[in-house]
């Protein structure tokens, strides 16, 4: 096939007058070729009929069902098979190659998301391992951070339950002085109990927590982390800035530092992608006002029968209750630290979450049923012992019976 420049040649040439032969000759092509181009007036690319496949029948059905089978080529091949094509596994293979470039790189590639003022903070855990006075603690850093200004609060806690969620949300409301439109997480398990036709079901506890502060979470899809990269980058930042190499006395301590270093070092860096200081856009954060709205109040109620020793079991670890309590029934009501412990209405034991397999004793609890000794004292003496005479009293008796005595025994009285 003749290239486009020998096509515009042949063309210039006859309209300067020459005729065919003597293009032919002089450019070394064969007439017919000439007057063939010659007709057409310019060049055009050679027409080629598509040589029909025996995949081409299924190709909408691939389109479709591949995604579904995630671009399996065995499955799809045994599923033609099943419906007629009588094809080679290599021409599904290669049908779908072009497919599966362009769903890589639709995984990897991300738009940045910018949002406004006030509307969407990111939320998310980070794990650590950390000194806490002598013991080397597990910590789970939650971090709540302001989609538009950047700034963010963190807070270390021993796990990762409804109710430490709840309370870091807490935290960081009252930090920030206010609530964004919504707030985007990372499927825990903890609040998305699953989907339904793409709707996501949220716990009803934090969906009640959501609603009486008025935003809307929001779940990024299944796999796709990098949407709230805001709050990762935190994550790191706070790992490799605040606690790299510390140690702490306790965990309010540990806490305490966290805060003070958000003032301190997060909140007067120069972003490095806003290019400004979190404290200084957070200026143009438009939060919604906590006004006076009281915490929200959740709380976790259990039943547990008080044992033998005074103790109730709670998060595999033990906490006692009042001794006259033993052997009846208490409510216990759970919170982010604390448990407190009911009987009926009245509270009757208060106690910090301890570690798993502790056992924590109130001293108080079992007052006046252990002596000093450590020895079970009853409550009185004892009245009716017919041999006890009592302390401190002295028999007076008639000196005749001793003498009595003494001469019975072959003595002498004297």
């Amino acid at each position: 096939m003749l290239g486009g420049e020998m096509v515009r040649e042949m063309v210039a040439r006859r309209e300067r007058g020459q005729g065919v032969k003597r293009i032919a000759r002089e450019l070394g092509v064969d007439r017919k070729t000439v007057k063939r181009w010659l007709k057409l007036g310019e060049w055009q690319p050679r027409q080629t009929q598509r040589r029909v496949r025996k995949l081409d029948r299924f190709a909408e059905f691939l389109k479709q069902r591949a995604p579904e089978v995630g671009w399996n080529g065995a499955v799809l091949y045994r599923e033609l098979q099943a419906m007629g094509f009588t094809g080679g596994r290599l021409q599904v293979q290669r049908f779908l190659r072009p497919y599966r470039e362009q769903r890589k790189w639709s995984e990897l590639a991300t738009v940045r998301f910018e949002t406004g003022p006030g509307e969407q903070a990111q939320v998310d855990y980070g794990q650590l391992w950390v000194w806490i006075g002598a013991q080397w603690e597990k910590v789970h850093l939650f971090v709540f951070t302001l989609g538009y200004s950047r700034r963010l609060y963190s807070c270390g806690y021993q796990n990762e339950r409804l109710a430490t969620l709840i309370d870091g949300h807490e935290r960081a409301f009252r930090w920030f002085g206010g609530v964004t439109l919504s707030c985007l997480y990372d499927n825990p398990r903890t609040l998305v109990l699953g989907r339904s036709e793409n709707k996501v079901l949220w716990h009803p506890v934090f969906e009640d927590f959501a609603s009486y502060y008025g935003f809307a979470p929001h779940a990024c899809q299944p796999h796709r982390p990098r949407t709230k990269g805001k709050v990762e980058s935190g994550v790191k930042y706070v790992k490799r800035n605040a606690l790299a190499g510390r140690r702490f006395n306790s965990w309010d301590e540990l806490n305490g530092w966290l805060e003070r270093w958000s003032i301190e070092v997060a909140d007067v860096r120069i972003h490095g992608t806003t290019h400004e200081r979190p404290i200084d856009r957070f200026a143009r954060e438009q939060l919604t006002p906590l006004g006076t709205r009281p915490p929200y109040r959740y709380q976790r109620v259990q039943m547990r029968q008080v044992a033998n020793d005074a103790l109730v079991t709670l998060g595999a670890a033990r906490y006692s209750v009042p001794v006259e309590y033993v052997g009846k029934t208490v409510s216990v009501q759970e919170n982010a630290t604390h448990y407190e412990i009911f009987h009926h209405d009245r509270l009757i034991a208060c106690h910090g979450k301890a570690a798993r397999h502790s056992v924590v004793m109130e001293p108080a609890h079992y007052a006046g049923l252990l002596r000093a000794g450590g020895n079970p004292s009853p409550a009185a003496p004892p009245r009716f012992d017919p041999y006890f005479d009592g302390f401190g009293e002295v028999m007076v008796r008639d000196l005749k019976l001793y003498e009595a005595i003494s001469q019975s025994e072959g003595g002498e009285a004297r």
